[in-house]
């Protein structure tokens, strides 16, 4: 018998950044008030959540008394504290994304060996232990040296192309991936609730920042061929089946420059390459995020407008106290949804807000985000 739903539900969340705020923002539409747990007591999400709660998310005590009733437990970043997540779920607290999935995730040696282990197209690669262990693999550059643990926002990641290199690679468990030459790079956000229902998004495409590889604009639908939308989907959608995972995943591929489609690396929670869904698509990341965690049928994904999200990051130079110089510009131009994280303090490059431009032309919508960016200066 259908009992029907209920706003009651205790959710919890490993994690109180932009990405917590925005899926809060989302939850309170459904009359749900989530809880938060992140260590930085002044995290985006602070200010608009009654059950904000400072504390370590990698300390197993901390996360487990976190999660002891809750009905349901999500993350917004990986690095988490496993253990207490398995535990909580052995208790019969529903952990989305499962345990077992997360672990995977949290080390980039295991996600490499899973997608070869289930003819997921991705780059060929090599497990090492220790730096002493690159020069081994000299023959095969170029390579990308990437921490197997604790890499983030571009962090952990170093090229490897000739012995120049080798002082500058990590000293740590590491994989090296082959480099690849790739014409773009894409992303499709994907989501699977308990009923095995998988949706995703149409594939974006992401131009970075080279000096912090950071995403730095996003456009909305991607300019490929339908051949390439319909494999990346293919790809997108294999991925969260085999994992078995509920939840949202944001699945980051490499189109080649021979036209393969490869998978560079994923993440279990809203992501980066899916905050235009806000604006520019019916259903956005986090409407469908809450749908998981709920069981609810999966959302409408098509896209309503082209869009382009352009990341706000803090100018170079400067250090402190946030000042959104040319706010009233950006403020003024056709199409511009404005999101401020709520950070106080600024620093160079650091995430703190977003914004995306939705237009009837992508061309057109590019060349207002364009503005955005030259126009708003995030300055102490």
């Amino acid at each position: 018998m259908n009992k029907g739903f209920t706003t009651n539900i205790k959710i919890g969340v490993l994690g109180g950044g932009q990405l917590g705020r925005m899926l809060q923002q989302k939850a309170l539409c459904l009359g749900l008030d989530i809880a938060f747990i992140d260590p930085d007591e002044n995290a985006p999400c602070k200010e608009i959540s009654a059950r904000f709660f400072k504390g370590d998310i990698k300390d197993f005590e901390t996360v487990y008394s976190f999660g002891k009733g809750k009905d349901v437990i999500t993350i917004e970043i990986e690095h988490v504290n496993v253990q207490a997540l398995e535990k909580l779920q052995q208790e019969g607290v529903k952990v989305f994304p499962q345990p077992n999935i997360i672990k995977i995730i949290q080390d980039k040696g295991l996600q490499k060996i899973f997608y070869k282990e289930n003819n997921i197209p991705t780059s060929d690669f090599f497990l090492i232990n220790e730096k002493s262990e690159i020069p081994l693999f000299k023959e095969h550059f170029p390579l990308m040296q990437k921490m197997r643990k604790g890499g983030y926002d571009g962090q952990g990641v170093t090229p490897m192309r000739s012995k120049l290199d080798f002082e500058s690679g990590f000293d740590t468990p590491s994989i090296l991936e082959k480099m690849v030459n790739f014409e773009k790079e894409l992303s499709v956000i994907v989501a699977r609730n308990e009923n095995g229902e998988i949706k995703s998004f149409p594939c974006v495409e992401c131009e970075f920042n080279p000096e912090v590889n950071l995403v730095e604009f996003l456009f909305s639908p991607a300019n490929i061929s339908d051949e390439i939308e319909k494999k990346s989907q293919k790809i997108a959608k294999d991925v969260i089946e085999k994992l078995g995972m509920v939840g949202i995943l944001a699945v980051e591929l490499f189109l080649t420059k021979d036209g393969d489609i490869l998978v560079n690396e994923v993440a279990p929670r809203p992501h980066n390459s899916g905050h235009q869904t806000i604006e520019g698509n019916y259903e956005s990341q986090y409407g469908q995020l809450l749908r998981c965690l709920l069981n609810l049928p999966l959302g409408d994904t098509e896209i309503k407008k082209p869009s382009v999200m352009v990341n706000l990051l803090g100018e170079k130079g400067f250090i402190g106290n946030a000042v959104y110089d040319g706010i009233e510009k950006v403020l003024a131009l056709p199409g511009v949804y404005l999101h401020l994280y709520g950070k106080a303090q600024t620093k160079p490059f650091r995430k703190m807000g977003h914004a995306t431009v939705v237009n009837n032309t992508l061309e057109e919508a590019k060349i207002i985000a364009k503005k955005v960016q030259e126009e708003l200066r995030i300055i102490a």
